[in-house]
């Protein structure tokens, strides 16, 4: 018996002996494994933590509401009987021939709405549904660092194996985040004869990097070479800035048939609580997980299906797209300008809706009282820690999204979200000036 189901004998207070019942039944090992049980970053810098006051830009949800009009889709979809009721495993009609036809001409090639367009339970749902489908014990899952956190327990609740290939960052100060460079030695390096799949996400969460062809060329070669499966993760991909080409992957020669690519609703109509995703990709690869997803949820959200399906129907037709990346444009030049104003080097993003603010140079007093939470980790926990508790903005330590041994690399970044109102962001930049005085 695993010593988390020991039963104990103690003392009680009356001096009777009792048994310790507490933890009787032995969890699965694979929550460890997956960091799934210990105190993430997300519990250590929860609003309830923090001052009352402080401005939350850590996590990466929106404080303002989906358009009018697909909220009115929504209220509708609502006070409707069909769909209020389960929809079929792959989604609703509507929304798969929605996605059909806003992304024929993004992917070039004409799409099955019964075999190659899957709804999911948001995207990170139908990525665990990818893992569920393609993964055998020990299969090795390639992810580049920094990562999105949920990868990890995805993979090894599925008996994969993580294997990490960080980005590497420029070494000079002020930078775009197309510098953050893949040394393809490396990951031709953590290619194994158990190697089954390589995770792309592009926009990148945090880094804000979007992806070259060139870059996903020599990933492709890779992926052909030792045929690998390519999940390419491209949530944000509605959120690319000044102009950059965001390249898809599966449009590459020959990478149709070995990629699936993931999608979100929440991020394209700031909505990311309606938990609404989408995978696109060869029968061959949606087929299988279909069978996976169909066992793990039944179906998704049918109202909201509905009213997301509104929405690529007519986002393009009001130039909703193209506003929003405008707006969120902005938001990013609110940031970026304060840290221009305050001397400190960042990473300015191509795309996603984070930037990464270098936090070497951030000094606090050698007794300030940090929590217990923040000790042993990154550098980054206490700097983060700190600007939340004296500046009054929260933001999130990068290091989290490393393994350990590449943990040095993360933590001379926070990441900051400014998926947020335009108010929210001023008041956060002219807070952020205090940090001046803790500079060295």
């Amino acid at each position: 018996m695993s010593s988390s189901a020991t039963e104990k004998t103690t003392n009680g207070t009356n001096g009777v002996q009792t048994k310790d019942r507490s933890n009787l039944i032995p969890f699965s090992s694979r929550l460890r494994e997956g960091r799934a049980l210990a105190q993430d970053v997300w519990s250590i810098f929860n609003a309830a933590n923090l001052p009352s006051d402080c401005i939350n830009l850590g996590q990466g949800y929106m404080n303002f509401a989906p358009p009018e009009w697909v909220k009115s889709a929504a209220e509708e979809a609502l006070n409707s009987v069909a769909t209020n009721h389960y929809s079929h495993p792959k989604g609703r009609l509507r929304l798969r021939e929605a996605l059909k036809a806003h992304y024929e001409p993004e992917f070039g090639r004409k799409l099955d709405v019964d075999s190659e367009i899957l709804i999911t339970s948001g995207a990170n749902e139908g990525q665990y549904s990818v893992f569920v489908a393609f993964l055998e014990q020990g299969d090795e899952v390639i992810m580049f660092e920094p990562f999105f956190d949920q990868y990890l327990p995805s993979v090894t609740f599925n008996g994969g194996v993580p294997v990490y290939v960080p980005l590497h960052p420029p070494s000079h100060g002020k930078h775009n985040s197309r510098e953050w460079s893949i040394d393809f030695d490396e990951l031709r390096r953590a290619v194994t004869p158990r190697t089954k799949m390589i995770i792309v996400n592009t926009p990148h969460n945090p880094v804000g990097k979007v992806f070259t062809r060139d870059e996903l060329e020599k990933i492709a070669a890779i992926a052909e070479e030792f045929n690998l499966l390519v999940m390419s993760d491209e949530v944000y991909d509605s959120l690319v800035f000044d102009d950059n080409e965001h390249v898809r992957i599966a449009t590459l020669p020959g990478m149709w048939d070995r990629t699936v690519t993931v999608g979100s609703a929440g991020k394209m109509f700031a909505a990311t609580g309606w938990r609404v995703g989408w995978l696109i990709g060869p029968a061959s690869i949606i087929t299988p997980t279909l069978a996976a997803t169909t066992r793990i949820v039944f179906c998704s959200n049918s109202p909201l299906q509905e009213a997301s399906a509104v929405g690529l129907e007519q986002a393009k037709k009001r130039g909703f797209l193209k506003k929003q990346c405008e707006e969120y444009a902005e938001r990013r030049n609110i940031l970026t300008d304060a840290f221009d104003k305050m001397g400190m080097n960042y990473t300015n993003p191509q795309g996603s809706y984070f930037v990464l603010l270098d936090i070497s140079n951030v000094k606090w007093p050698e007794d300030y009282p940090f929590p217990e939470s923040v000790l042993g980790r990154g550098r980054d926990f206490k700097a983060c820690w700190f600007i939340a508790m004296e500046i009054g903005v929260s933001s999130i330590p990068v290091s989290e999204f490393y393994c350990e041994e590449h943990t040095s690399i993360g933590e001379s970044y926070a990441r900051f979200a400014f998926c947020k109102d335009v108010d929210t962001l001023r008041r956060a930049a002219d807070r952020l000036q205090k940090l001046k005085k803790y500079l060295a």
